[in-house]
């Protein structure tokens, strides 16, 4: 009986030692496989449902020979345009910051255009993305797509003066800087008279910004204040409603590359070569903006 009981623990040692899994036999794996297959065939119609991950398009580079496949946002940054899209913080600032850098150095006499449909995030982060707005030559256009909320707000209303755009369901949330601080009675005092000093030069920027006085920012960043695309224009958060009917809303459509290769043309006909997609039609360059004496305020 003890030797049986030996051989029966000997064969289960040597069983972990190879790493038996009992999800690996062929009847569970089968199971498995079958339940994966059809939690993804979850369409109308048992359609199979396939993720695809970032769309990819077609693109030349100038003077090469073939042409490659990039995903959509390098696509459009090579166009100028950046889309902010997810929370922000160090990282998503330091890509923004250096995708501004460059477009500026490559062409500082051209429009840069900030799309944004962001919940906010990082204070900080925001505020290195606005001093890189404001140190740059380019003109920014920032169009608020869906939601700019928190530093998104501010980045929207940072955008150059009569080129802050809005479409007509969006919404604009503005609040004032969330913090927490632990630790010593001393350390939290000076981390909460950071959070008041970040604060104020928010309200400042703000005020300058929209035109608002600072009483009335510092009111109005109290709660979350949320507001439409018409409330915000008033506000003097954005300069702009971009109307379905309106012109500019015309050249959001994306044709094909216009420098794509024979392969990846349309068949439709020649592209028109001086068609630019995905931006608003506004005056370039730092010599058309309006004049407002240096200052942003009303």
């Amino acid at each position: 009986m003890s030797s049986f009981i030996i051989i029966a623990y000997l064969c289960l040692l040597v069983a972990v030692i190879n790493g038996f899994n009992i999800n690996n036999s062929p009847m569970i794996r089968s199971n498995v496989i079958n339940k994966e297959n059809n939690q993804m065939r979850s369409g109308a119609g048992g359609m199979t449902m396939m993720p695809i991950g970032v769309p990819k398009v077609a693109y030349k580079m100038p003077g090469g020979r073939g042409g490659e496949w990039v995903d959509i946002y390098n696509r459009l940054t090579r166009e100028r345009i950046i889309f902010v899209g997810s929370e922000i913080d160090d990282e998503l600032a330091n890509q923004i910051i250096g995708v501004l850098l460059y477009l500026d150095n490559e062409n500082p006499n051209q429009p840069i255009y900030m799309y944004i449909n962001c919940p906010g995030g990082s204070v900080i982060s925001g505020l290195a993305i606005y001093d890189t707005m404001q140190h740059i030559r380019s003109e920014v256009v920032t169009v608020n797509l869906g939601l700019a909320a928190s530093m998104a707000s501010f980045l929207l209303c940072a955008g150059s003066r009569g080129r802050r755009y809005a479409l007509p369901h969006s919404r604009v949330m503005i609040h004032q800087p969330m913090g927490g601080a632990q630790g010593q009675a001393e350390d939290i005092r000076v981390e909460a008279s950071q959070i008041m000093r970040i604060r104020n030069n928010i309200v400042k920027l703000y005020s300058v910004m929209s035109g608002q006085t600072t009483d009335q920012v510092t009111l109005d960043l109290d709660r979350d204040n949320f507001m439409s695309a018409e409330e915000a224009l008033e506000y003097g958060l954005i300069d702009e409603i971009v109307q379905p009917n309106d012109e500019k809303i015309k050249q959001l459509a994306l044709p094909p590359p216009s420098q794509a290769p024979e392969l990846f043309r349309s068949a439709s006909g020649p592209i028109d070569e001086d068609y630019q997609f995905g931006k608003i039609n506004v005056p370039k360059g730092r010599n058309s903006r309006p004049q407002s004496g240096g200052s942003y305020r009303r």
